[in-house]
């Protein structure tokens, strides 16, 4: 027969609290990588597939850290408003 020490029982009980706190605090920052990285990739595309149609217009938006960031932080509406930019700097 198994004995159970109730000290053995508490610690198992604090290690699996532990483990959904720590889950917990990191699940938040995990969540705003995703959705940065999401957006990043979602905006490179469209400066991507932008570059590709104005081409026949001699039309190029450069693809490089600080439109990625700036893509990656906004999504989408990021790429629209580079393209503005683009279209009225010349």
């Amino acid at each position: 027969m198994i004995k159970l020490n109730t000290n053995v029982i508490l610690t198992y009980l604090a290690c699996i609290c532990f483990l959904f706190i720590f889950g917990k605090l990191f699940i938040i920052p995990i969540k705003k990588i995703l959705k940065l990285l999401l957006n990043s990739i979602l905006g490179g595309f469209l400066i991507y597939i932008i570059n590709i149609i104005g081409a026949m217009w001699n039309f190029h938006i450069g693809l490089n850290i600080i439109t990625a960031i700036f893509v990656g932080l906004l999504g989408v509406p990021g790429t629209v408003l580079l393209t503005i930019i683009k279209l009225l700097l010349g």
